[in-house]
């Protein structure tokens, strides 16, 4: 992982525009290519960012003070995040090695183990291929197929918040890339959803599903489980 700290404008190109006037800020490029821009406040949401597949690059730019310019290039849509940065504060390298994963509590390893027992809850026909399906960023939860063959992967949360729907976002984007598995389509699947966090998975073309802990084991419920 890369952390620069630079005074730098940001232009984001392409199908909406957005404009950050110059200030001091720090900018994250990680190992799988992304690149976030973040303010000191805001708590971990990056004020804008391009998600991989992109490419950095760097050159001189002398031109109203500035002294470089960046320019992040999404390799599919060709959307770009251009950075004209006049001070460079702080710029390091560091490598983080393999990551093991948010380790769920018992409740979020219980409700993927009773989904997945139980995978028809989602809906009719459903087959499971597998739970802790391995990518190259941590296991997806449940990596499941439809009534229709689709393939489906289900991001399981006990509170479903923001941080889910984008971790839900990256495994969708690696798998994606696999032809074996394309088209693969998101469920978010939480005891509770935040409205925000539904808002944004709604936007991105993720599913949501409240799931009922007692009805998956077997405890008479009131209500349904969705």
């Amino acid at each position: 992982m890369r952390l620069v700290i630079a005074r730098c404008s940001v232009d984001y190109v392409g199908k909406l525009t957005a404009h950050l006037p110059m200030a001091p800020r720090l900018v994250l490029i990680k190992a799988d290519g992304s690149v976030s821009i973040h303010a000191d406040d805001r708590a971990y949401k990056p004020l804008n960012w391009m998600n991989p597949p992109c490419t950095l690059r760097e050159e001189p730019y002398e031109e109203n003070g500035a002294i470089a310019r960046w320019t992040v290039t999404h390799g599919k849509s060709g959307e770009r995040l251009i950075l004209t940065i006049e001070e460079i504060l702080h710029d390091s390298s560091h490598e983080l090695g393999l990551d093991p994963g948010l380790q769920k509590d018992g409740v979020e390893a219980h409700l993927q183990e009773l989904l997945a027992e139980h995978i028809t809850t989602l809906g009719e026909g459903w087959t499971l291929i597998r739970r802790e399906y391995p990518t190259a960023i941590g296991p997806v939860d449940i990596l499941c197929r439809d009534g229709d063959g689709a393939t489906v992967a289900v991001e399981i949360k006990r509170r479903g918040e923001i941080d889910g729907v984008e971790q839900l976002t990256r495994y969708l984007e690696l798998l994606n890339r696999d032809p074996h598995l394309a088209p693969v389509r998101g469920v978010f699947a939480a005891q509770e959803i935040r409205p925000q966090a539904r808002v944004l998975a709604t936007d991105r073309g993720i599913d949501c599903v409240t799931l009922d802990y007692d009805a998956l084991r077997g405890i008479k419920h009131e209500g349904t489980l969705f």
